[in-house]
C-alpha cells in the first residue's frame, strides 16, 4: 500500500506548511475503492482485525460523538473512547478527540475499528478514507512499525522478519522455561503481523498493476515510437515469402522531417497526424496506406484519383490500432502467420549503431544548413526589395517580376508554375505579405511541446480576415491624432509618456479605427515595451490601453506575436494589485485563440493566475481589492480553460478548492467568471467529480435563483454538464434545483439561457425521482411550447428532455394532450444529427402509447422514421430503428403498413452489415417485430436475413445477443429457416449465450433454441454443445416464459433421443 501511495497516487503540491492532498483523478478514485474493499473484507479474519497497531492512525474527521452512541463506546469528557483497550499500554483502541468546536480527530489502533469507522461514516466513507491516507502517507509504518517503512530501493524487511521468527521458534524449541508460554504468544503475534504484511504487499501489487494498466491505456503515439516500429518491419521485409513478413514498407510522401519528428504536412499535424506509411503484403495486390496519428494507426484511402500527388485522408472504417503490427495482422492473414514465426535474431552492436546515427545526423545537418542559408539569402533579398519599394513608392513600375517560392513551399510540393499562376491573379492594389517576425521569448518556457494540441472548443478565431481601408480612402482625424501621440510615446521623457498615455485614453478606444491606428504606427510595440519599465504609472497606463484595444481580434494576435503575453505573465508576480488586475484582464481578452492560450500555459501563467484566486476575506468590506484581483484571475482562467491541457494544468495548480471557495461569494461580478470557468471545465470527468464532492452543486443551485440572467445561464450550463452522473442529479433535486430550472423556461427571449436550462432539465430527467418532481411542476406543458420557433441548440435539449420524461407512461399521455406529438414528428425532417437522435428517441417512447401511435401514423411518422435508416450517422440509424419497434407493436395493421414502404424491408435487412453494435441490436429488435407478420417474414427471408443473422451469432455483447436471439426465434417460423440456421452454424454459438449473467438474454435464447430444436439436426448440434445442463437449471426459473421455452427445448431433444432408441430396437 505504501508503494502505491507514493508512486501511483497523484498528489497536489504542499501549501502553507500542510502536506499535499490526493487529487480528484480517476486513478486515485480506483485506488481508494480498492483500499476500501480491502479494509472492509479484512474483518473476516478476527486475528488480523484485532491486531494492535504500533502507532494509531490519526486524522481529522467529519464524524462527531453522536455517531458513536451505543454499546462498545463511552464518553470521556469531550472525547469518546472505545470500551476495548490495548493489552500492552491499556489505551483505548478508538478515540474521538475534540480539537475545537465542531472539529474532531479520530485515532484507531486496529483494522477492526477502521472498518467500523468506515461503516459508521456511511456514504462519507470515501471522505474518511481519503482523510486518513492524506494524514498518514505511509500507513504501514503506523500499523506494523518502522521496519516495514516504504523505501525506494529493494525492500528486504519481510525476509529479515521471517528469519527472526524462525530463530525464535528454534530457540523456544531448545529452551524449556517458565516463560515459554509468553514467548510463544509473541511468536504467534509476529506470525499475524507477517500474514497481514503479506496481504498488504499483495494489495500493493494489485494497486500498482491497476495504475499501470490505467496509465498505459492513455499513452499516445510519438514520432520516435512510429519510427521504431517502421524500422523493425523494414528489417523483416523482402521478396522471400517464407522468411520476410512483408514485401516492402516505407513512408509515403515528402522526405522532409519536422523538428518535432513528424513527416506529415504542418496543416495535417493540427489533426494529430505524424506520418503516412504504405505497405505491400505478400497476399494483397494493392498496397495498404496507413495514417500514423497520435491516437493510433488507421487505414486511409490512399492517393486521391483526382489528385495523384495527394492522399485521400478519409478513413474507410473507424477502427484504430495501438500498434502497426496489430493493424497489419487484421488486414493480412499472411502477415499474421509469418510474424508469429519470427525469431529474435537481429542484433546491432551499440558502437555501430552510434556511428550510423552520427553519419545520418551529419548528412541531415549539412543538408539543413544549405537549405537554411539559401532561405536566409532569399529573405534578405526580399527585405531589401521591400525597402526599395517603400523609398520609390510614387515611381513604381508595372513590370512583372518572377517570384521564387520559399523553402517551406518547396518542401510541401508546390510547383513554380502554380505559384506563377496564383501570382497573376493578385491585383495591383494588394500588398506583398512580409514574413512574420519571430520575437524572442521574454521568459523561459516550462517545457517544449509539439504544435498539435488537443483542444475541446471550436475555434472561434482561427485566422481573422484583416479589413483595411483603401489607400486613398479618407481616414478620420482621430487616426492622425493618435499617430502623433504615439510619436510622443516613442521619444518623450517619463512625464511626456504619462501625459501621452492619458491623452490616448481620452479617445474612444472601442472604435476599430482608433485600435488599428495604434497598431499601424507601431504603438503596440511601445506599449508592450513600457511593461518592462520600472515605472508603475507607465505600466498601469499601458495596460489600461492594451486592455481596451485587445478586444479587437487583429490586436490580440499582434500582441501575441510581439511577446506581450510573456511580459503580462511576469507582471502577475508583481506586488501591486492594480497591475495584477489589469494584466489578468488583458490576458483574458488576448487568450481567445489557441496559440495565445498555449503561450500562457508554457510560460507558467496558469499557476500564477490560479494563485490570484486565493482571496482570504471573501465577503469582508475591506477586502475589495483582493476580491477584484480574484475576479480578474477567474476571468483570465475562463478564457484559458477552453484548452484541455490548460484545464489539466489548472487542476494540478489547485484551482478546484479555490473556485469552490469563490463560489460562495455574494459578488455577482465575481460569480460570473467563476461559474463560467467551472462550466467550461465540467466537460472533464475529474472536474465533475470535484464539483460534486467539494459541495459546489448547492452553490450552483442557489445561484440559479439570482436575478442576473448571465449568472443563471452559466449555472444551468454547469449543471447540464455535471448531471451526467446520478449522484449529481440527486444532489440537484435535494438542494431544490429542479424548481428554478423549470422557472427559467419562461425566459423565451434569452436563447442562451433557454438552451442551458433545457439542457439541465434533460440531464436531470434521466433519474426517475426527478421526473416525478417535473410532473408536479408541469414542465411538460412548458417544454412542448418550446418545440416551435426555437434555434436548434434549444430544440436538441427540449426534445431530449421530453424523451426522458416520456419513459413514464402518464407523461406520454400528457405530451399528447399538450399537443406535442405533431411538432415532434415534424422535426423528423431536419438535418441536425444530434436533434435527429433525440427526436427519434422521443417519438419512439411516445409510440408506446396506442393513442399516440394513431396520431404518429396519421402524420406519416413511421415513414419518416424509416427514411432515417438511410442516414450516414450510426447513432441516428440506431435510434430510428429503436423507435420503429414500438411503432410496429402498437400500429393497427402493422404488417400492411411495413409492406407499403417501397424498399423498406430490403433497407433494414441491409443494415445487418453495419459494424456498429448499437445499430445491429436495434435492427435485430426491429426485425423481430417485423417477422411477426408472415408475409413480411417471407420477404426478408428472400432478402437473405437468415445468413446475415447467423454471421452475428459469435458476438459477446449481451444487448445484441438478446435481440439477435429474439430475431432468430421469430424468423424460424417460415419455411426451411430452422434448417438454414443450422446449416449456417448459428446453433452452437447460441448455446454459449446461456452462460450470460443477463436473464433477458436467457429468455430470448431459450425461445430461439426451442424453435431451432424442432429440427432434428439442430437438436444433435445443441446436445453436443452441452445445452441440456444450463436448460435444466432454467426450468426452475421464476420467469414463466423462460421455464416454458427451456422445457420445450429439452422436450424436443428428449423426443428425438427416444425416437432413435425405438428405431435402434425395432
Amino acid at each position: 500500500m505504501g508503494q502505491a501511495l507514493q508512486r501511483a497516487a497523484q498528489w497536489t503540491s504542499a501549501k502553507d506548511g500542510a502536506g499535499g492532498k490526493l487529487e480528484f483523478t480517476s486513478i486515485n478514485e480506483d485506488l481508494l475503492n480498492a483500499i476500501l474493499k480491502f479494509v472492509e473484507t479484512t474483518g473476516k479474519s478476527t486475528e488480523e482485525a484485532s491486531l494492535t497497531f504500533k502507532t494509531p492512525l490519526k486524522w481529522q474527521t467529519s464524524l462527531n460523538p453522536q455517531h458513536f452512541q451505543g454499546s462498545g463506546f463511552s464518553d470521556s469528557g469531550d472525547d469518546v473512547i472505545s470500551d476495548n483497550k490495548s493489552s500492552k499500554d491499556d489505551t483505548p483502541l478508538l478515540k474521538l478527540h475534540k480539537l475545537a468546536k465542531d472539529k474532531y480527530e479520530v485515532n484507531i489502533s486496529t483494522l477492526g475499528y477502521a472498518e467500523q469507522v468506515l461503516r459508521i461514516a456511511g456514504d462519507k466513507k470515501m471522505v474518511e478514507l481519503r482523510g486518513c491516507l492524506e494524514a498518514n502517507r505511509d500507513p504501514v509504518v503506523n500499523m506494523l512499525g518502522e521496519r516495514f517503512a516504504t523505501v525506494e530501493t529493494d525492500d528486504n524487511s519481510i525476509f529479515r522478519y521471517i528469519e527472526e521468527i524462525t530463530k525464535e521458534i528454534e530457540q523456544n524449541a531448545k529452551q524449556e522455561q517458565t516463560a515459554e508460554g509468553s514467548k510463544s504468544a509473541e511468536v504467534e503475534e509476529k506470525k499475524i503481523v507477517l500474514r497481514l504484511r503479506l496481504k498488504l504487499l499483495r494489495l500493493d501489487e494489485q494497486l500498482m498493476n491497476m495504475s499501470i494498466q490505467k496509465m498505459s491505456s492513455e499513452v499516445r503515439l510519438s514520432p520516435a515510437s512510429v519510427d521504431g516500429e517502421v524500422t523493425i518491419l523494414k528489417q523483416l521485409s523482402g521478396s522471400d515469402e517464407t522468411k520476410c513478413v512483408l514485401e516492402y514498407i516505407d513512408y509515403y510522401g515528402e522526405t522532409f522531417v519536422s523538428k518535432n519528428g513528424c513527416r506529415a504536412q504542418p496543416w495535417r499535424q493540427l489533426h494529430g497526424d505524424i506520418c503516412y506509411i504504405y505497405v505491400k503484403t505478400h497476399d494483397k495486390d494493392t498496397p495498404l496506406y496507413i495514417t500514423a496519428n497520435t491516437s493510433g494507426y488507421y487505414l486511409n484511402n490512399g492517393p486521391d484519383p483526382e489528385k495523384p500527388t495527394q492522399l485521400d485522408y478519409t478513413r474507410p472504417d473507424s477502427t484504430t490500432y495501438r500498434d502497426l503490427v496489430s493493424l497489419l495482422k487484421d488486414n493480412s492473414s499472411k502477415f499474421a502467420e509469418l510474424i508469429d514465426q519470427q525469431e529474435f535474431t537481429l542484433k546491432v552492436e551499440q558502437n555501430d549503431k552510434k556511428k550510423i546515427e552520427m553519419s545520418e545526423q551529419t548528412e541531415q545537418n549539412e543538408d539543413y544548413q544549405k537549405k537554411k542559408n539559401s532561405y536566409e539569402q532569399n529573405t534578405r533579398n526580399e527585405n531589401d526589395q521591400d525597402s526599395d519599394k517603400d523609398k520609390n513608392q510614387k515611381n513604381r513600375t508595372q513590370s512583372k517580376k518572377k517570384l521564387e517560392p520559399s523553402l517551406k513551399w518547396k518542401v510541401l510540393g508546390v510547383d513554380d508554375n502554380k505559384i506563377q499562376e496564383e501570382d497573376k491573379s493578385i491585383t495591383k492594389t494588394e500588398k506583398k505579405k512580409r514574413p512574420v517576425q519571430k520575437y524572442k521569448s521574454k521568459t523561459p518556457i516550462d517545457k517544449e511541446e509539439p504544435f498539435s494540441e488537443s483542444e475541446t472548443e471550436s475555434e472561434e478565431e482561427e485566422e481573422a480576415v484583416e479589413r483595411r481601408a483603401e489607400a486613398n480612402a479618407d481616414l478620420p482625424s482621430e487616426y492622425w491624432q493618435i499617430q502623433k501621440l504615439v510619436k510622443y510615446l516613442k521619444g518623450g521623457n517619463q512625464t511626456a509618456t504619462i501625459i501621452a498615455l492619458c491623452s490616448l485614453r481620452d479617445f474612444n478606444l472601442s472604435l476599430e479605427t482608433c485600435q488599428l491606428a495604434i497598431r499601424d504606427v507601431g504603438g503596440l510595440e511601445v506599449l508592450i515595451n513600457l511593461l518592462d519599465t520600472e515605472e508603475v504609472k507607465c505600466k498601469i497606463g499601458a495596460l489600461k490601453i492594451l486592455k481596451e484595444i485587445s478586444k479587437n481580434t487583429q490586436i490580440r494576435r499582434a500582441i501575441a506575436d510581439l511577446g506581450g503575453l510573456q511580459t503580462m505573465v511576469k507582471i502577475l508576480r508583481d506586488t501591486n494589485k492594480d497591475l495584477k488586475c489589469l494584466a489578468a484582464e488583458t490576458i483574458a481578452n488576448v487568450a481567445k485563440f489557441r496559440r495565445a492560450r498555449r503561450t500562457v500555459r508554457q510560460h507558467g501563467g496558469i499557476k500564477r493566475l490560479v494563485s490570484l484566486l486565493d482571496c482570504a476575506g471573501l465577503n469582508k468590506p475591506d477586502m475589495e481589492k483582493d476580491v477584484e484581483v480574484a475576479r480578474c484571475g477567474a476571468l483570465a482562467l475562463w478564457s484559458c480553460s477552453k484548452s484541455k491541457k490548460n484545464k489539466e494544468a489548472m487542476r494540478k495548480a489547485g484551482s478546484i478548492p479555490l473556485l469552490a471557495k469563490l463560489l460562495k461569494s455574494t459578488h455577482e461580478d465575481m460569480l460570473i467568471p467563476v461559474v463560467g470557468t467551472l462550466q467550461e471545465c465540467a466537460s472533464e470527468p475529474s472536474y465533475r467529480l470535484a464539483i460534486r464532492t467539494e459541495g459546489m452543486i448547492e452553490d450552483l443551485v442557489q445561484n440559479l435563483k439570482s436575478s442576473n440572467q448571465e449568472l443563471q445561464m452559466h449555472c444551468a450550463s454547469a449543471i447540464f454538464k455535471c448531471a451526467e452522473e446520478k449522484e449529481t442529479r440527486d444532489l440537484v433535486r435535494q438542494y431544490g434545483g429542479l424548481d428554478p430550472l423549470v422557472t427559467l423556461l419562461t425566459n423565451i427571449e434569452n436563447k442562451e439561457l433557454l438552451a442551458a436550462a433545457t439542457g439541465a432539465i434533460w440531464k436531470c430527467a434521466i433519474s426517475p425521482e426527478n421526473v416525478q418532481r417535473f410532473e408536479e411542476l408541469k414542465a411538460i406543458d412548458q417544454l412542448v411550447t418550446l418545440l416551435n420557433n426555437q434555434p436548434e441548440e434549444v430544440l436538441v435539449n427540449v426534445v431530449g428532455a421530453l424523451g426522458e420524461l416520456a419513459k413514464a407512461p402518464p407523461n406520454r399521455m400528457q405530451i399528447r394532450k399538450a399537443g406535442g406529438i405533431s411538432p415532434l414528428v415534424n422535426l423528423l425532417t431536419g438535418t441536425n444529427q444530434a436533434l435527429l437522435v433525440n427526436v427519434t428517441r422521443a417519438v419512439g417512447k411516445c409510440a408506446e402509447e396506442p393513442d399516440n401511435m394513431i396520431i404518429i401514423d396519421k402524420l406519416d411518422g413511421v415513414r419518416l422514421l424509416w427514411s432515417l435508416l438511410k442516414n450516414q450517422n450510426p447513432e441516428v440509424q440506431a435510434s430510428a430503428a429503436w423507435a420503429i419497434c414500438p411503432c410496429i407493436e402498437n400500429a393497427k395493421d402493422a404488417g400492411e403498413m411495413v409492406r407499403s414502404f417501397v424498399g423498406g424491408l430490403e433497407l433494414i435487412v441491409s443494415l445487418l452489415k453495419s459494424e456498429d453494435k448499437e445499430v445491429l441490436a436495434s435492427v435485430c429488435a426491429a426485425i423481430a417485430n417485423i417477422a411477426k407478420d408472415e408475409e413480411n417474414l417471407a420477404v426478408i427471408t428472400d432478402h437473405g436475413v437468415v445468413p446475415m443473422l447467423a454471421k452475428l451469432t459469435n458476438t459477446t455483447d449481451d444487448k445484441l445477443r438478446r435481440h439477435l436471439a429474439e430475431a432468430i426465434s421469430r424468423c424460424c417460423n417460415w419455411g426451411n429457416n430452422r434448417t438454414a440456421f443450422g446449416r449456417e452454424d448459428a446453433v452452437a454459438p447460441l448455446v454459449k449465450y446461456l452462460k450470460s449473467s443477463d436473464e433477458n438474454v436467457h429468455r430470448s435464447t431459450a425461445r430461439a433454441l426451442f424453435q431451432l430444436s424442432k429440427n432434428p439436426e439442430n437438436c444433435i448440434t445443441m446436445h453436443e454443445a452441452g445445452v441440456v445442463q444450463p436448460l435444466m437449471k432454467m426450468v426452475g426459473s421464476q420467469d414463466e416464459d423462460l421455464q416454458e421455452a427451456a422445457a420445450g427445448c429439452i422436450g424436443n431433444i428428449r423426443r428425438l433421443a427416444l425416437a432413435n432408441e425405438r428405431a435402434k430396437y425395432a
